[in-house]
This record gives C-alpha cells, structure tokens and sequence, in this order.
C-alpha cells in the first residue's frame, strides 16, 4: 500500500543540496508519505546516495516503498547501459550501496531496450527477486504492447512479472487512456505517472504572454519542450484550473496533483519538487478532493484520450521509432 502521492527525488543531491535533500525526505515522511523513486542515473548515483543517507538518518528505511530504475548509460562501456542481465545484477548492486539497503522494494526498467531479448532481462530480475534482493519489480514509459508481452512471457516462464509502469500522463496529453492504461487495468499493473505537471505548464506559473520568450525554466527558448506548451487550449486548460483551484482554497499544481491521482488505474502521481516550498505545495494535493463537476468541466475541455500537446516523449514509446544501438 502506498500513499496518493510518489516522492520523486531527480533533484535531491543536485537542484537540492544535501541538507535540504534531508529536510524534504523528513518533511515528506511525516506528511504520511510512504512511497520514494529514484533512478541510479540520477545525478550519476547522487539522488540515491542521499535518499539512502537520509533513511539511514532519519531511521525510516523500513517504512517506506524504496523505488529505483535501471537502464542508462552509466560509464563509456558499451555493456555498461541497457536491459542485459550483466547490466542489471551489477547496478542492483551498486544501487543497493548507495541506497545503504539491503533490498529494493521496486526495481523498475527505467525504458525498453529493444537489442535485448525480453527473456533475458525477465530472468536476470528474476534472480534478483529469487534472492531477496529486490521484492517487486516495474517498467517506466514502456508502451502497452511490450508491457503486456512482457507479463505474458514471464508467466510462460513462471517468473516476476511487472507490476508497475511509470509512464508520463497529465491532463494535456491523454493518449494513454487508450491503449496503456486500459491494458494495466486488465493486467493488474499499477500506473505511476511521471510529470503530473506537464513540466511545468500545470503550475500555472506560465501565461499566454510566456510564448513571447519571456518565461523562465522550461518553457525559455524555442526548442520542442518549450514549444509544445504554446497552444491557446493547454491555457484554456490552466485558466481553468486556477478558478477550480479558487474554489478549494487550492493552488494550480495541487489541482492537477488531484486530477491526476483521482484517474481510473492510476495508482499515484509522481512529484519531482527542486526545493522544500515545492515539496510543501505539491504535497497539498493529496487533501484537494474534486467534485463530478470539476472533473466534468476538464473533461470537457481536455477529453480522456486526447492530446493538447504533441507527444514528446513518442520516440521513447512507440513499437517503431527506438534509435539503432552504436554496438551490436
């Protein structure tokens, strides 16, 4: 069981030093959340020194849903990346190291790696469950179809299967409606979605007047991240959440939060707070309760299943668009 809100910690170590890091995992855990997420490429390994340094400090470890992620490059070697069983039994281990744990409560795919064969990556999490290593084991922005093959080869195997997938999902690109979410559903896979906010744009820091290049943080400049946001809709969609915000003594982000963790098949939204403020405010999410009407009206303006929004992250997810690996 895990609490309405994930404690996503990329910016622990890095946007947040150590001793924040320490108070936003304090601050966090007394706030009744029960559920952390990190990845070992994370600051190069610095987001799960500290979240194991902060448990280890606060003596909370046993009490908390510890997540981590395993698939990026982690050096020049070209076997150093990737779903390989070399690649997964040694950054198990040196995950387990930094998180100073004996164990990995969720150890998730961090992306699909098409050049290995599934067999293989499902078997090399296997041992790592088998020994007690890792307890369950997950996926991130995987598409439905391996997701789904995956867990229909590992029961042919008769070992672990996903329980979990970590993809991005907020009110302004809800394609997954259609295909992932129903397939977890059906499955029994929970959904933990990354980037709530939209990067941002579901702050309601950003206005209309940003697209001239005024804005700060990501959505500064011309390139695609900044770009997808500027759509008459996408501040439709923000307008309207800052009355719904008004009307619960709420903020913009809290609404979206709440939007996000009251989906049908969504587990619980993953936050990414850079300092304790954003932690505090985000945190608010988990007590906004929305009416049928609230969630009626931005249904109606962003339909289930539709996209304000390009997707962006496309090439990460569709069956036909990985980029071809440097080795073979």
């Amino acid at each position: 069981m895990v609490s309405k809100i994930c404690l996503g910690t990329m910016n622990l170590g890095s946007a947040a030093d150590e001793a924040e890091s320490f108070r936003m995992l304090d601050v966090a855990l007394d706030r009744g959340v029960n559920f952390i997420d990190t990845a070992n490429g994370y600051g190069g390994g610095r987001s799960e020194e500290v979240v194991g340094a902060g448990l280890a400090r606060n003596g909370k470890r046993d009490k908390v849903v510890l997540a981590t992620k395993v698939h990026f490059p982690t050096s020049d070697d070209p076997n150093d990346r990737g779903n390989g069983r070399r690649h997964i039994i040694e950054q198990c281990e040196a995950s387990l190291k930094r998180l100073a744990t004996d164990r990995i409560d969720l150890y998730q795919l961090h992306r699909a790696d098409p050049s290995v064969p599934i067999e293989e990556t499902l078997l090399a999490l296997d041992t790592l469950v088998r020994a007690g290593k890792v307890r369950y084991i997950g996926t991130s922005t995987f598409p439905a179809w391996r997701l789904v093959e995956a867990n229909l080869i590992a029961d042919r195997l008769g070992v672990s299967r996903f329980v979990s997938e970590q993809p991005p999902f907020h009110m302004l690109d809800r394609q997954l409606e259609k295909t992932l979410i129903p397939a977890a559903r059906s499955y029994g896979v929970g959904i933990i979605p990354w980037s709530p906010l939209a990067g941002g744009m579901l702050t309601g820091k950003y206005s209309a007047a940003d697209v001239a290049g005024s804005a700060e943080g990501r959505l500064a400049g011309d390139d695609e991240w900044a770009g997808w946001h500027r759509r008459d809709r996408a501040f439709a969609v923000v307008d309207l959440l800052r009355e719904i915000a008004a009307n619960h003594a709420a903020t913009v982000s809290q609404v979206a939060l709440a939007w996000s963790a009251a989906q049908p098949g969504i587990t619980c939204p993953i936050i990414g707070p850079k300092n304790l403020a954003q932690l505090e405010e985000n945190l608010g999410g988990a007590d906004v309760v929305l009416t049928r009407e609230d969630l009626a009206r931005i249904d109606e303006l962003s339909p289930p299943g539709d996209s304000i929004v390009p997707y962006i992250w496309s090439p990460w997810v569709t069956p036909d668009s990985f980029a071809p690996h440097q080795y073979r």
